[in-house]
C-alpha cells in the first residue's frame, strides 16, 4: 500500500532523510523507532507532503505521492496525527470530529459510531471544548478526528508521549483492534519500544536519517534497544 525507495527529504538544502526504503502492505502495521532527531517525524511529514522537498520514490496504492499536494494525499485516504495532537482548543469535541470529515469522498457529516465505541469518553464529552480535555483525552480526540475521515492508512507520531499509563494501555488496545479487526493500515512513530513491540508487525529503525535496521516487531528486543537507542 505504501512504499518508498531511495527517498530523500529536505528542509532547505539539508537532507534530513537519506536513501530511505520501506514498504507497508495493506492491513500492515509498521513501527518507526530511533533516537530523537534522526528523522522519524520528518518521515511522516514527507508522506504527507509537509517538507520543503522530497526526491526518490514514494507511492501509495500504486500512485506516486511526490507530485501530490497535501490535501490530495488526505483525500486519497492518508490520515496524519502529528506529535502534539493539534486539537483545536476552542472547538468542541463534536466540532473537532466534524473537522476530520472534510476529506471524505462521500461528503458525509455523520460522525461514525465506531469512534465512540473505541473512545467512549468522546461521546460523554461531545460538547466540551477540546482545550478543556486532559492530554490523554485530547489524544483520543485526535485519533477519533483522523478516523472520522475514513482513512485507508493512519500515520501516528508519538501518540503515547506524556500520556498516563492507563490511557497508553487503552491506545494499545485500540491500535490492535483498528489494525487486526478493522484492517486499517498503520504507520507508528514511537519512542515507547514496548508499545511498538506489542502492536507492530514490522519495524524500521532510523539513525541519522538512514535506515539502520529493520525486522519483525518481536525482534525489537532489549539488545536492539541497548545497541541503537540507549543514550
Amino acid at each position: 500500500m505504501l512504499e518508498a525507495k531511495g527517498l530523500y527529504s529536505y528542509y532547505g538544502k539539508s537532507p534530513i532523510l537519506q536513501d530511505v526504503a520501506f514498504s507497508v502492505e495493506q492491513g500492515g502495521f509498521l513501527g518507526i523507532v530511533g533516537r530523537n532527531g534522526v528523522g522519524k517525524t520528518t518521515l511522516l511529514r514527507t508522506i504527507m507532503g509537509l517538507t520543503d522537498r522530497a526526491t526518490g520514490q514514494l507511492s501509495f496504492d500504486g500512485e506516486s505521492l511526490l507530485a501530490m499536494r497535501t490535501p490530495r494525499r488526505a483525500g486519497a485516504g492518508i490520515a496524519y496525527i502529528p506529535q502534539g495532537r493539534e486539537v483545536i482548543p476552542r472547538f468542541t469535541v463534536r466540532e473537532n470530529l466534524l473537522m476530520g470529515m472534510f476529506p471524505r469522498k462521500d461528503r458525509s457529516r455523520t460522525i461514525p459510531e465506531h469512534i465512540f465505541e473505541l473512545f467512549p469518553i468522546l461521546a460523554e464529552f461531545i460538547d466540551r471544548r477540546g482545550g478543556d480535555l486532559s492530554g490523554g483525552q485530547q489524544q483520543q480526540l485526535a485519533i477519533g478526528r483522523a478516523l472520522a475521515m475514513d482513512p485507508k492508512i493512519l500515520l501516528l507520531d508519538e501518540p503515547t508521549e506524556g500520556i498516563q499509563p492507563n490511557i497508553v494501555q487503552q491506545l494499545e488496545d485500540v491500535m490492535r483492534r483498528l489494525n487486526k479487526e478493522m484492517g486499517l493500515t498503520i504507520v507508528l512513530v514511537e519512542q515507547n519500544t514496548r508499545f511498538v513491540r506489542q502492536t507492530a508487525d514490522n519495524f524500521v529503525l532510523l539513525d541519522k536519517g538512514r535506515v539502520a535496521l529493520r525486522g519483525r516487531g518481536e525482534e525489537l528486543t532489549s539488545d536492539v534497544v541497548d545497541q541503537y537507542l540507549a543514550l
